[in-house]
């Protein structure tokens, strides 16, 4: 992980491969922004100019590389758009320098240190800067290593992620400063556990696997953990989680991540949809959709990187992460379209379409969570098409049953970074889901599939207990380009969000 500190040095005498700045869209052409004075003064107050020779308009995500001026010790400057000048008197938001901070990190793979001299007025930005210089150095290559050992010349080539940032402006014996730092390295650093945890193949992730590796975390970070495997979900009468998993070589598992704080005043209940291979079972997906189906435990990586992350920040509030883990195969013992299953509720459910697994699952783990009584329970979830369809690839969906939580819940995704979107849940939409043979079915109407999806999960939520549904089938796995401090691949959707609603928790600022 790249490393994260603060200093006070003067930027021309700083040694390090490179010195970032941010450049901003003006009304006129690119202005260099606060933080970058030192270097500024050393191109005689024209480096605004110069970077508008070389093409550089001040765009969100632009990087313009420009030898450093005589003088400094860096060789390198690195210039990167923090898109529209703010208005008078104001700063720039967090986001911008997330991103700018996260687009650095990424050009700079293979540096050993670089300095960021973006724009720092208080504790909060330097917490934005170092949380996208985490997330934006991210990479994946834990299967590249028999390719390098192999002497694979572009193996050869893949290079390291930036190894240290230093942050300018910030000050380091400031303990706001310093808080806001250690923050962003162990939100930043959970995250990208997520994202290591949705890029594996599933052939190493399967539900054993992923409960294995949530037992050993849990054990680092004073983590309580229950892991429910196939005999105890049968004795417990999970039917949805089991009959999810009855199609596949590996079993499913619950797993119950409890952190807790003796100063708690409140409990908060995530559960996230672990399937670690959806093949869509009998109801098979068609050919091009199953490449990237290893993501569809997305939810529950972002609930589990949740817990630790609060365990880590040490957050006065208790927190259950609830981790339903399946793999949806198709074979000869797998559940088929009108099976009826008896969910851990006692509700009985026809299955009308094996690839709307996701909610079975969460049913049963929503049920469990529920008995706990907490005060509010938030689900994640890869879980439908329809989601990406209304909102896009890079927003996820908000459901609730709690309008007052609903937007509580988007507030935080918004304040975090996290592009979300409140969304109904129709009354209307609930009759499709009626079964002539069993309580609900697991398919309603075809328009709307994304609330009908959330009417379904709010069946199985504790009578008066606040729920929303997060789902995440859109930003959760990006297929194109890396932007910002988002790569390639599985993001971490999610967990910052859950990381703040734990936090305004414990603050009790969330009800």
């Amino acid at each position: 992980m790249t490393a994260l500190t603060l200093s006070t040095a003067a930027a021309p005498g700083l040694r390090a491969d490179a010195i970032v700045i941010g450049v901003a869209k003006g009304a006129k052409g690119p202005i260099v922004a606060p933080g970058a004075e030192a270097v500024d003064k050393a191109f005689d107050g024209r480096l605004a100019g110069v970077l508008e020779t070389l093409g550089a308009s001040g765009a969100e995500g632009e990087v313009t590389k420009l030898p450093a001026p005589a003088g400094f010790k860096t060789p390198l400057v690195l210039a990167v758009g923090l898109g529209s000048e703010p208005e008078k008197d104001a700063a720039f938001d967090a986001e911008a320098l997330r991103r700018a901070a996260g687009s650095a990190a990424r050009t700079l793979t293979g540096a050993k240190k670089a300095a960021f001299a973006l724009p720092v007025t208080d504790a909060a930005d330097a917490g934005a800067i170092g949380e996208g210089v985490v997330l934006g150095a991210y990479s994946f290559d834990a299967y590249k290593q028999t390719a390098r050992a192999n002497g694979d010349a572009k193996a050869k080539n893949d290079k390291a992620p930036l190894a240290e940032a230093v942050l300018l402006g910030g000050k380091p014996r400031d303990a706001a400063h310093k808080a806001a730092l250690a923050r962003a390295a162990a939100v930043g650093e959970e995250l990208n556990r997520a994202r290591d945890l949705i890029n594996m193949p599933p052939n190493d992730l399967d539900p054993e696997a992923f409960a294995a590796l949530a037992q050993t975390a849990a054990k680092e970070h004073g983590i309580k953990i229950q892991i429910l495997d196939e005999k105890a979900l049968v004795k417990g009468g999970y039917g949805g989680i089991l009959g999810v998993g009855a199609g596949s070589a590996s079993a499913p598992r619950l797993v119950k991540l409890s952190y807790t704080s003796s100063k708690a005043k409140k409990h908060l209940a995530f559960v996230g949809k672990g399937i670690t291979y959806d093949s869509g079972g009998i109801s098979l997906k068609p050919a091009g959709h199953n490449e990237t189906m290893k993501c569809d435990m997305s939810g529950a990586a972002a609930v589990f990187a949740a817990v630790v992350a609060a365990a880590r920040l040490g957050l006065e509030v208790n927190v259950t992460g609830w981790l339903a883990l399946a793999e949806n195969m198709p074979s000869g013992s797998a559940t088929r379209p009108g099976d009826v299953l008896r969910m851990y509720s006692g509700k009985t459910v026809e299955v009308l379409n094996t690839d709307a697994e996701g909610r079975l699952v969460l049913a049963d783990a929503l049920w469990a969570a529920s008995a706990e009584k907490p005060d509010a329970i938030v689900d994640v979830a890869t879980l439908t098409g329809a989601m990406m369809l209304a909102l896009g690839s890079r927003t996820f969906g908000i459901m609730a049953n709690d309008d007052a939580f609903r937007s509580a819940v988007h507030e935080a995704a918004e304040e975090v970074g996290e592009p979300a979107w409140p969304m109904p849940l129709p009354e209307h939409l609930r009759k499709g889901m009626d079964s002539t043979v069993a309580d609900i079915a697991n398919m309603g109407e075809r328009m709307g599939g994304g609330l009908v999806a959330g009417l379904f999960l709010r069946e199985f939520v504790g009578e008066g207990i606040t729920w929303a549904h997060l789902d995440i089938a859109g930003p959760a796995f990006n297929e194109g380009g890396a932007f910002g401090y988002t790569p390639k691949g599985g993001t971490g959707t999610a967990v910052r969000t859950l990381v703040r609603l734990a936090e305004l928790t414990a603050a009790g600022d969330l009800g």
